[in-house]
């Protein structure tokens, strides 16, 4: 079994700093050109340098029918292993993906996959990043997976802007898959409720399932962000009430325990649980996992 990373809780107390200082009492509307000026600036601290093993792992364990959490919950996977019928690939999309790490690991599994970012400078690296890495096996970890890649598209855009979607949602209802790591924890609290509306308009209903990889659950949303601290009920209250306007109280908490049912407009969790490797900001000063893998669908 791999051993898990050295303990840590943050890498770069100073940088994190840095980070939180550039969006202090930023609007939100200056948000993605700041993005895309740290990255200019080459300063990413927030990129992991590889794919999220979290969620190779509950794929793979999916495609092999091989873990109960996760048998049944990616009906579209087992299409991606169609290599004869490649118009009829699985959707999969990464929103805010910098350099395209998780866009990949999705390819390999057999998804087309779109990496939208704000950010040229961002998806220039991404690019070369898929060029540089090509069959790398960090992104090609497919022991018994029949699929052929699946296409890569760079996309600058802003995610709540329904433009760069329309045509996909009209055609086909959705993404069959969506990623969110790093994505929903770089939102201040008064976009979430756009993030959880844009989620339910971009999931295809029914077999379509959105991933959040929950981080950092250990921070006090109090300390400010991004990355902002976050919580089960968090994901849970958005999730499943799209666009509504959720309470907090002073410390940046859901202030209500989430509610036991959604709204019509809602997404449905499927499936909650620990993942078995993740990235070591994700472990605790024990060196244990503190990140918790989130799967929602919508009805």
């Amino acid at each position: 079994m791999a051993q898990p990373p050295p303990p840590t809780v943050i890498d770069k107390p100073d940088e994190i700093g840095r980070l939180q200082a550039t969006f202090q009492d930023k609007d939100f509307s200056a948000h993605g050109s700041t993005w895309d000026a740290l990255w200019k600036d080459a300063y990413t601290p927030w990129d992991r340098q590889g794919p999220s093993m979290a969620l190779n792992d509950v794929l793979m364990a999916a495609a092999q029918d091989d873990d109960p959490a996760a048998a049944g919950l990616f009906p579209a996977l087992h299409s991606s292993h169609d290599t004869t019928a490649a118009a009829k690939r699985p959707k999969a999309l990464v929103p805010g993906c910098g350099r395209g790490h998780d866009v990949l690991l999705l390819s390999a599994f057999g998804y087309d996959v779109t990496g939208l970012d704000t950010s040229a400078t961002a998806l220039r690296e991404a690019a070369e990043n898929a060029r540089a890495t090509g069959d790398d096996p960090v992104y090609v970890p497919r022991v018994g997976i029949a699929a052929a890649k699946g296409s890569l598209t760079w996309l600058v855009a802003d995610f709540f802007d329904s433009a760069w979607s329309s045509d996909l949602v009209a055609a086909e209802g959705g993404y069959d898959l969506i990623f969110d790591y790093t994505f929903f924890v770089a939102l201040p609290i008064e976009a979430r409720p756009k993030w959880a509306k844009r989620m339910a308009e971009l999931l295809k209903p029914g077999t379509g399932r959105l991933v959040c990889l929950e981080w950092p659950l250990t921070k006090p949303p109090s300390t400010g962000g991004p990355p902002w601290g976050v919580t089960a009920d968090a994901y849970a209250a958005h999730l499943g009430h799209p666009g509504e306007e959720i309470p907090y109280n002073k410390d940046g908490y859901v202030a209500v325990a989430a509610p036991s049912s959604s709204s019509s407009a809602g997404l449905k969790q499927l499936g909650r649980f620990k993942p078995t490797r993740t990235h070591k900001a994700g472990y605790d000063a024990d060196g244990r996992i503190t990140d918790f893998i989130s799967v929602w669908g919508r009805p």
